[in-house]
Protein backbone atom coordinates (compact mmCIF):
# COMPACT_ATOMS: atom_id res chain seq x y z
CA UNK A 1 0.00 0.00 0.00
CA UNK A 2 3.23 2.57 0.47
CA UNK A 3 3.07 5.45 -2.02
CA UNK A 4 -0.41 4.12 -3.05
CA UNK A 5 -2.39 7.03 -1.38
CA UNK A 6 -0.05 9.56 -3.27
CA UNK A 7 -1.20 8.34 -6.24
CA UNK A 8 -4.66 7.90 -5.70
CA UNK A 9 -4.61 11.62 -4.49
CA UNK A 10 -2.92 13.16 -7.97
CA UNK A 11 -5.60 11.63 -9.59
CA UNK A 12 -8.44 12.37 -7.52
CA UNK A 13 -6.85 16.01 -7.93
CA UNK A 14 -6.90 15.95 -11.81
CA UNK A 15 -10.21 14.91 -11.35
CA UNK A 16 -11.29 17.39 -9.47
CA UNK A 17 -9.84 20.41 -11.72
CA UNK A 18 -11.44 18.79 -14.68
CA UNK A 19 -14.70 18.59 -12.65
CA UNK A 20 -14.46 22.38 -11.81
CA UNK A 21 -13.63 23.21 -15.30
CA UNK A 22 -16.72 21.30 -16.62
CA UNK A 23 -18.86 23.20 -13.80
CA UNK A 24 -17.14 26.63 -14.40
CA UNK A 25 -18.12 25.97 -18.62
CA UNK A 26 -21.69 24.65 -17.91
CA UNK A 27 -22.47 27.49 -15.10
CA UNK A 28 -21.36 30.69 -17.40
CA UNK A 29 -23.15 29.10 -20.32
CA UNK A 30 -26.32 29.02 -19.14
CA UNK A 31 -28.40 31.04 -21.74
CA UNK A 32 -29.65 33.98 -18.94
CA UNK A 33 -26.59 35.21 -18.50
CA UNK A 34 -26.05 36.48 -22.56
CA UNK A 35 -28.31 39.40 -20.80
CA UNK A 36 -26.05 40.12 -18.65
CA UNK A 37 -23.07 43.23 -19.58
CA UNK A 38 -20.68 41.70 -17.64
CA UNK A 39 -18.01 39.96 -19.62
CA UNK A 40 -17.28 37.59 -16.20
CA UNK A 41 -19.55 35.38 -17.18
CA UNK A 42 -17.30 34.84 -20.61
CA UNK A 43 -14.17 34.84 -18.81
CA UNK A 44 -15.54 32.30 -16.77
CA UNK A 45 -16.57 29.95 -19.34
CA UNK A 46 -13.44 30.60 -21.46
CA UNK A 47 -11.80 29.75 -18.31
CA UNK A 48 -14.14 26.32 -17.65
CA UNK A 49 -13.43 25.57 -21.27
CA UNK A 50 -9.39 25.48 -21.34
CA UNK A 51 -9.27 24.13 -18.02
CA UNK A 52 -11.96 21.10 -18.82
CA UNK A 53 -9.53 20.37 -21.47
CA UNK A 54 -6.50 20.58 -19.82
CA UNK A 55 -6.86 17.92 -17.15
CA UNK A 56 -8.91 15.68 -19.43
CA UNK A 57 -5.66 14.94 -21.87
CA UNK A 58 -3.39 13.36 -18.95
CA UNK A 59 -5.78 11.02 -19.00
CA UNK A 60 -6.23 9.91 -22.88
CA UNK A 61 -3.90 8.40 -25.17
CA UNK A 62 -3.62 10.29 -28.45
CA UNK A 63 -4.74 8.47 -31.22
CA UNK A 64 -2.05 8.87 -34.42
CA UNK A 65 -4.54 10.32 -36.62
CA UNK A 66 -2.87 9.24 -39.94
CA UNK A 67 -5.37 7.91 -42.25
CA UNK A 68 -4.42 8.29 -46.03
CA UNK A 69 -2.33 10.55 -48.14
CA UNK A 70 -1.44 10.67 -51.52
CA UNK A 71 1.63 8.74 -53.28
CA UNK A 72 3.60 9.26 -56.33
CA UNK A 73 0.50 7.63 -58.44
CA UNK A 74 -1.40 10.92 -57.54
CA UNK A 75 -4.30 8.53 -55.15
CA UNK A 76 -4.99 8.78 -52.03
CA UNK A 77 -4.13 5.73 -50.43
CA UNK A 78 -5.82 4.88 -46.63
CA UNK A 79 -2.81 4.11 -44.09
CA UNK A 80 -3.65 0.76 -41.80
CA UNK A 81 -1.49 0.85 -38.94
CA UNK A 82 -1.12 -2.94 -37.64
CA UNK A 83 0.59 -4.40 -34.51
CA UNK A 84 3.74 -6.74 -35.59
CA UNK A 85 4.70 -8.05 -32.43
CA UNK A 86 2.72 -7.79 -29.16
CA UNK A 87 3.97 -7.66 -25.97
CA UNK A 88 3.34 -6.88 -22.50
CA UNK A 89 5.14 -3.31 -22.15
CA UNK A 90 5.09 -2.81 -25.98
CA UNK A 91 4.45 -3.35 -29.38
CA UNK A 92 5.78 -3.32 -33.06
CA UNK A 93 3.63 -1.02 -35.27
CA UNK A 94 3.72 -1.28 -38.70
CA UNK A 95 1.91 1.88 -41.28
CA UNK A 96 1.04 -0.13 -43.79
CA UNK A 97 -0.42 1.55 -47.12
CA UNK A 98 -2.33 -1.20 -48.95
CA UNK A 99 -2.16 -0.63 -52.96
CA UNK A 100 1.19 1.43 -52.69
CA UNK A 101 4.05 -0.09 -54.32
CA UNK A 102 6.67 -1.12 -51.39
CA UNK A 103 9.16 0.96 -50.63
CA UNK A 104 13.29 -0.20 -50.66
CA UNK A 105 13.62 1.95 -47.38
CA UNK A 106 12.42 0.01 -44.29
CA UNK A 107 12.48 2.03 -40.84
CA UNK A 108 11.92 1.01 -37.62
CA UNK A 109 11.57 4.51 -35.12
CA UNK A 110 12.23 4.03 -31.78
CA UNK A 111 10.26 6.15 -29.71
CA UNK A 112 11.24 7.13 -26.32
CA UNK A 113 9.85 5.89 -22.81
CA UNK A 114 10.27 8.89 -21.21
CA UNK A 115 6.53 10.13 -20.22
CA UNK A 116 5.07 10.88 -23.97
CA UNK A 117 3.26 8.39 -25.69
CA UNK A 118 4.82 7.32 -29.21
CA UNK A 119 2.22 9.47 -30.69
CA UNK A 120 4.82 12.51 -30.36
CA UNK A 121 6.28 11.72 -33.04
CA UNK A 122 3.49 11.53 -35.45
CA UNK A 123 4.87 14.61 -37.95
CA UNK A 124 8.07 12.65 -37.79
CA UNK A 125 5.96 9.07 -39.21
CA UNK A 126 4.24 11.07 -41.38
CA UNK A 127 6.92 12.63 -43.50
CA UNK A 128 8.91 8.97 -43.59
CA UNK A 129 6.08 7.22 -44.51
CA UNK A 130 5.86 9.16 -47.78
CA UNK A 131 9.31 7.58 -48.97
CA UNK A 132 9.22 4.26 -46.77
CA UNK A 133 8.11 1.40 -44.82
CA UNK A 134 7.47 2.88 -41.16
CA UNK A 135 7.79 0.58 -38.05
CA UNK A 136 7.73 2.23 -35.00
CA UNK A 137 7.88 0.78 -31.18
CA UNK A 138 4.45 1.63 -29.24
CA UNK A 139 5.32 1.57 -25.37
CA UNK A 140 2.50 1.01 -22.87
CA UNK A 141 0.80 3.16 -20.32
CA UNK A 142 2.37 0.74 -17.14
CA UNK A 143 -0.69 1.70 -14.77
CA UNK A 144 -2.32 -0.53 -17.57
CA UNK A 145 0.11 -3.47 -17.17
CA UNK A 146 -0.73 -6.41 -14.36
CA UNK A 147 1.61 -6.63 -12.01
CA UNK A 148 2.36 -10.36 -12.65
CA UNK A 149 3.78 -9.43 -16.44
CA UNK A 150 6.83 -8.48 -14.05
CA UNK A 151 9.61 -5.96 -14.55
CA UNK A 152 10.72 -3.51 -17.15
CA UNK A 153 14.22 -1.78 -16.82
CA UNK A 154 16.74 -0.60 -19.15
CA UNK A 155 17.77 -4.25 -20.17
CA UNK A 156 14.63 -5.00 -21.05
CA UNK A 157 14.18 -2.80 -23.58
CA UNK A 158 17.31 -3.21 -25.11
CA UNK A 159 16.03 -6.79 -24.97
CA UNK A 160 12.49 -5.40 -26.53
CA UNK A 161 14.74 -3.43 -29.42
CA UNK A 162 16.61 -6.78 -30.32
CA UNK A 163 13.59 -8.44 -31.09
CA UNK A 164 11.80 -6.14 -33.00
CA UNK A 165 15.14 -5.46 -35.00
CA UNK A 166 15.20 -9.37 -35.06
CA UNK A 167 11.47 -9.42 -36.60
CA UNK A 168 12.27 -6.86 -39.43
CA UNK A 169 15.25 -8.56 -40.73
CA UNK A 170 18.63 -7.03 -41.41
CA UNK A 171 17.03 -4.75 -44.54
CA UNK A 172 16.31 -2.74 -41.67
CA UNK A 173 17.34 0.82 -40.56
CA UNK A 174 16.98 2.18 -37.45
CA UNK A 175 15.64 5.63 -36.43
CA UNK A 176 16.72 6.17 -31.99
CA UNK A 177 15.25 9.54 -31.07
CA UNK A 178 16.40 10.73 -27.96
CA UNK A 179 16.17 8.32 -24.87
CA UNK A 180 16.48 5.24 -26.38
CA UNK A 181 19.69 6.54 -28.33
CA UNK A 182 22.20 4.34 -25.90
CA UNK A 183 20.14 1.76 -25.90
CA UNK A 184 19.58 0.80 -29.66
CA UNK A 185 23.32 1.21 -29.76
CA UNK A 186 23.74 -1.10 -27.11
CA UNK A 187 20.66 -3.84 -28.98
CA UNK A 188 22.62 -3.49 -32.04
CA UNK A 189 25.59 -4.19 -30.50
CA UNK A 190 24.03 -7.17 -28.81
CA UNK A 191 23.00 -8.41 -31.91
CA UNK A 192 26.24 -8.18 -33.16
CA UNK A 193 27.22 -10.31 -30.66
CA UNK A 194 24.62 -13.11 -30.78
CA UNK A 195 23.18 -13.07 -34.13
CA UNK A 196 25.20 -11.29 -36.15
CA UNK A 197 22.12 -11.51 -39.36
CA UNK A 198 20.13 -9.94 -37.16
CA UNK A 199 21.97 -6.37 -37.31
CA UNK A 200 20.41 -3.43 -39.05
CA UNK A 201 21.72 -1.97 -41.88
CA UNK A 202 22.30 1.33 -40.21
CA UNK A 203 21.69 2.96 -36.91
CA UNK A 204 20.62 7.14 -36.76
CA UNK A 205 20.89 8.09 -33.42
CA UNK A 206 19.29 11.53 -33.23
CA UNK A 207 19.81 13.67 -29.89
CA UNK A 208 20.32 11.06 -27.19
CA UNK A 209 22.51 11.14 -24.23
CA UNK A 210 25.14 8.54 -24.79
CA UNK A 211 27.94 10.38 -22.71
CA UNK A 212 25.73 12.47 -20.66
CA UNK A 213 29.15 14.04 -18.92
CA UNK A 214 30.02 15.14 -22.62
CA UNK A 215 28.23 18.27 -22.41
CA UNK A 216 26.16 18.23 -18.92
CA UNK A 217 22.45 20.10 -19.14
CA UNK A 218 20.01 20.78 -16.38
CA UNK A 219 18.72 17.58 -16.81
CA UNK A 220 21.92 15.11 -16.55
CA UNK A 221 23.20 17.40 -13.44
CA UNK A 222 19.86 16.82 -11.78
CA UNK A 223 20.99 13.06 -11.62
CA UNK A 224 23.76 14.28 -10.42
CA UNK A 225 22.78 15.68 -8.06
CA UNK A 226 19.92 13.40 -6.08
CA UNK A 227 21.03 10.28 -5.10
CA UNK A 228 19.10 6.86 -5.90
CA UNK A 229 17.12 6.67 -2.34
CA UNK A 230 15.94 10.44 -2.82
CA UNK A 231 14.92 9.83 -6.48
CA UNK A 232 12.86 6.48 -4.63
CA UNK A 233 11.44 8.06 -2.06
CA UNK A 234 10.12 11.40 -3.95
CA UNK A 235 9.57 10.02 -7.53
CA UNK A 236 8.27 6.25 -7.14
CA UNK A 237 4.71 5.54 -6.33
CA UNK A 238 2.39 2.42 -6.98
CA UNK A 239 -0.51 2.77 -9.12
CA UNK A 240 -3.66 3.26 -7.53
CA UNK A 241 -6.78 0.62 -7.57
CA UNK A 242 -8.75 2.38 -10.71
CA UNK A 243 -6.21 0.70 -12.84
CA UNK A 244 -5.26 -2.77 -14.16
CA UNK A 245 -1.61 -2.31 -13.07
CA UNK A 246 -2.46 -1.11 -9.08
CA UNK A 247 0.09 -2.36 -6.89
CA UNK A 248 2.57 -1.89 -9.60
CA UNK A 249 5.63 0.85 -9.06
CA UNK A 250 5.95 3.21 -11.31
CA UNK A 251 6.92 7.29 -11.94
CA UNK A 252 3.77 8.52 -12.47
CA UNK A 253 3.17 10.44 -15.43
CA UNK A 254 1.94 13.86 -14.30
CA UNK A 255 4.79 13.69 -11.80
CA UNK A 256 6.58 13.56 -15.02
CA UNK A 257 4.63 16.42 -16.63
CA UNK A 258 4.95 18.62 -13.31
CA UNK A 259 8.81 18.52 -14.21
CA UNK A 260 8.44 19.05 -17.73
CA UNK A 261 6.15 22.47 -17.27
CA UNK A 262 8.63 23.51 -14.67
CA UNK A 263 11.27 23.95 -16.65
CA UNK A 264 9.39 26.60 -18.88
CA UNK A 265 6.96 27.48 -16.08
CA UNK A 266 6.40 31.10 -17.37
CA UNK A 267 5.92 30.12 -21.42
CA UNK A 268 3.03 27.58 -20.48
CA UNK A 269 1.64 30.17 -18.21
CA UNK A 270 1.29 32.91 -21.01
CA UNK A 271 0.61 30.43 -22.82
CA UNK A 272 -2.67 29.06 -21.08
CA UNK A 273 -3.81 32.68 -20.09
CA UNK A 274 -3.37 33.35 -24.06
CA UNK A 275 -5.67 30.75 -24.80
CA UNK A 276 -8.17 31.63 -22.05
CA UNK A 277 -8.78 35.12 -23.86
CA UNK A 278 -8.55 33.46 -27.51
CA UNK A 279 -11.86 31.39 -26.41
CA UNK A 280 -13.20 34.46 -24.58
CA UNK A 281 -13.01 36.46 -27.72
CA UNK A 282 -14.51 33.57 -29.65
CA UNK A 283 -10.72 33.40 -31.68
CA UNK A 284 -9.86 29.81 -30.46
CA UNK A 285 -10.75 26.77 -32.21
CA UNK A 286 -10.73 22.73 -31.53
CA UNK A 287 -7.77 22.54 -33.51
CA UNK A 288 -6.06 25.63 -33.09
CA UNK A 289 -2.09 25.87 -32.86
CA UNK A 290 -2.77 25.70 -28.69
CA UNK A 291 -4.72 22.74 -28.91
CA UNK A 292 -2.97 21.04 -31.47
CA UNK A 293 0.57 20.75 -29.63
CA UNK A 294 -0.81 20.70 -25.63
CA UNK A 295 -3.42 17.53 -26.43
CA UNK A 296 -0.46 15.59 -27.44
CA UNK A 297 2.06 17.44 -24.61
CA UNK A 298 -0.36 17.34 -21.70
CA UNK A 299 -1.00 13.79 -22.43
CA UNK A 300 1.19 11.41 -20.41
CA UNK A 301 2.19 7.86 -19.48
CA UNK A 302 3.40 6.27 -16.30
CA UNK A 303 6.71 4.74 -16.66
CA UNK A 304 8.17 1.04 -14.95
CA UNK A 305 9.77 2.03 -11.74
CA UNK A 306 12.66 0.03 -12.60
CA UNK A 307 13.00 1.30 -16.34
CA UNK A 308 13.26 4.88 -14.35
CA UNK A 309 15.87 4.36 -11.81
CA UNK A 310 17.94 2.05 -13.79
CA UNK A 311 18.42 4.60 -16.87
CA UNK A 312 19.02 7.40 -14.42
CA UNK A 313 21.19 5.03 -12.40
CA UNK A 314 22.84 2.89 -15.21
CA UNK A 315 22.97 5.51 -18.09
CA UNK A 316 23.28 9.18 -16.33
CA UNK A 317 24.99 7.94 -12.97
CA UNK A 318 27.08 4.95 -14.23
CA UNK A 319 27.80 6.41 -17.71
CA UNK A 320 27.75 1.92 -18.77
CA UNK A 321 26.99 3.16 -22.02
CA UNK A 322 29.64 5.90 -22.12
CA UNK A 323 32.46 3.72 -20.96
CA UNK A 324 31.03 0.72 -22.67
CA UNK A 325 30.58 -1.07 -19.73
CA UNK A 326 26.98 -2.41 -20.54
CA UNK A 327 25.76 -5.75 -19.50
CA UNK A 328 22.67 -7.79 -20.48
CA UNK A 329 21.59 -10.56 -18.33
CA UNK A 330 25.76 -10.55 -17.13
CA UNK A 331 26.84 -10.50 -19.84
CA UNK A 332 29.00 -7.75 -21.02
CA UNK A 333 27.61 -5.45 -24.70
CA UNK A 334 31.10 -4.80 -26.37
CA UNK A 335 29.88 -1.82 -28.78
CA UNK A 336 33.21 -2.10 -30.33
CA UNK A 337 31.54 -5.73 -31.81
CA UNK A 338 29.35 -3.42 -34.05
CA UNK A 339 31.41 -3.86 -37.15
CA UNK A 340 29.05 -3.71 -40.22
CA UNK A 341 26.29 -1.34 -39.25
CA UNK A 342 26.71 1.78 -40.36
CA UNK A 343 26.03 4.66 -37.96
CA UNK A 344 25.25 8.26 -38.23
CA UNK A 345 24.32 10.91 -35.14
CA UNK A 346 22.20 13.93 -35.36
CA UNK A 347 22.52 17.27 -32.57
CA UNK A 348 20.40 20.17 -32.17
CA UNK A 349 22.92 23.23 -31.71
CA UNK A 350 20.30 24.53 -29.29
CA UNK A 351 18.83 21.31 -27.53
CA UNK A 352 19.06 21.52 -24.11
CA UNK A 353 18.27 18.26 -23.39
CA UNK A 354 20.78 16.17 -24.84
CA UNK A 355 23.20 19.01 -25.46
CA UNK A 356 25.92 18.53 -28.51
CA UNK A 357 28.87 16.22 -27.72
CA UNK A 358 26.38 13.83 -25.90
CA UNK A 359 25.14 12.01 -28.61
CA UNK A 360 28.22 12.08 -31.13
CA UNK A 361 29.97 10.27 -28.60
CA UNK A 362 28.85 6.94 -29.65
CA UNK A 363 31.09 6.92 -32.66
CA UNK A 364 34.36 6.68 -30.58
CA UNK A 365 32.86 3.81 -29.43
CA UNK A 366 32.09 2.06 -32.25
CA UNK A 367 36.38 1.23 -32.66
CA UNK A 368 35.38 -2.00 -34.65
CA UNK A 369 33.78 -0.17 -37.28
CA UNK A 370 35.91 1.60 -40.07
CA UNK A 371 35.54 5.41 -40.78
CA UNK A 372 33.27 5.30 -44.08
CA UNK A 373 30.76 3.71 -42.22
CA UNK A 374 30.21 6.56 -39.67
CA UNK A 375 28.57 9.89 -40.09
CA UNK A 376 27.76 13.45 -38.19
CA UNK A 377 25.56 15.99 -38.24
CA UNK A 378 24.71 19.14 -36.30
CA UNK A 379 21.89 21.48 -37.04
CA UNK A 380 22.78 24.73 -35.76
CA UNK A 381 19.80 26.46 -35.12
CA UNK A 382 17.85 23.32 -33.87
CA UNK A 383 16.53 22.70 -30.03
CA UNK A 384 15.72 18.93 -29.03
CA UNK A 385 12.30 18.96 -30.36
CA UNK A 386 13.64 20.28 -33.75
CA UNK A 387 15.92 17.81 -34.55
CA UNK A 388 13.12 15.00 -35.02
CA UNK A 389 10.55 17.20 -36.19
CA UNK A 390 9.55 20.79 -37.62
CA UNK A 391 11.41 22.84 -40.66
CA UNK A 392 14.73 21.74 -39.29
CA UNK A 393 13.58 18.12 -39.13
CA UNK A 394 11.88 18.24 -42.22
CA UNK A 395 14.30 20.92 -44.48
CA UNK A 396 17.37 19.89 -43.73
CA UNK A 397 17.71 16.50 -41.15
CA UNK A 398 15.15 14.60 -43.22
CA UNK A 399 17.37 14.75 -46.28
CA UNK A 400 20.53 13.51 -45.13
CA UNK A 401 19.18 10.88 -43.46
CA UNK A 402 17.64 9.70 -46.01
CA UNK A 403 20.46 9.74 -47.89
CA UNK A 404 22.52 8.29 -45.39
CA UNK A 405 20.05 4.78 -45.21
CA UNK A 406 20.30 5.15 -49.56
CA UNK A 407 23.94 4.61 -49.23
CA UNK A 408 23.75 1.81 -46.77
CA UNK A 409 21.10 0.29 -48.45
CA UNK A 410 22.79 -2.71 -49.64
CA UNK A 411 23.58 -6.19 -48.21
CA UNK A 412 27.27 -5.55 -46.79
CA UNK A 413 29.69 -8.22 -47.99
CA UNK A 414 30.86 -11.37 -45.90
CA UNK A 415 34.53 -9.87 -45.87
CA UNK A 416 33.36 -6.44 -44.11
CA UNK A 417 31.75 -8.29 -41.30
CA UNK A 418 34.40 -9.44 -38.84
CA UNK A 419 31.98 -11.36 -36.84
CA UNK A 420 30.38 -13.63 -39.37
CA UNK A 421 33.51 -14.46 -40.81
CA UNK A 422 35.50 -14.89 -37.61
Amino acid sequence: MRYMATYDMMETLRNANQWLGATALSFASYPIFSMTPNPAFQWMAAWGQVTERTFERMLAKPDWGIHAFTCEDGKDHLVSIDTVVEKPFGNLLHFSVPGRRKMARKILLVAPMSGHYATLLRSTVKSLLVDCEVYVTDWHNSRDIPVSEGKFDVEDYALYLAEFMREMGPDTHVVAVCQPVPLALAATAYLAEQEPKAQPRSLILIGGPVDPDANPTEVTDFGRRVTMGQLEQTMIQRVGFKYPGVGRKVYPGMLQLASFISMNGETHAKAFSDQIGAVARGEASDHDRHNRFYDEYLAVMDMPAEFYLSTVERIFKGLEIAKNEFTIEGRHVDIGKIDSVAVMTVEGGKDDISAPGQCIAALDLLTGLSDDKKNSHLEPEAGHYGIFAGSSWRNNIRPLVLKFIDANNKKPSKAANKNEAA
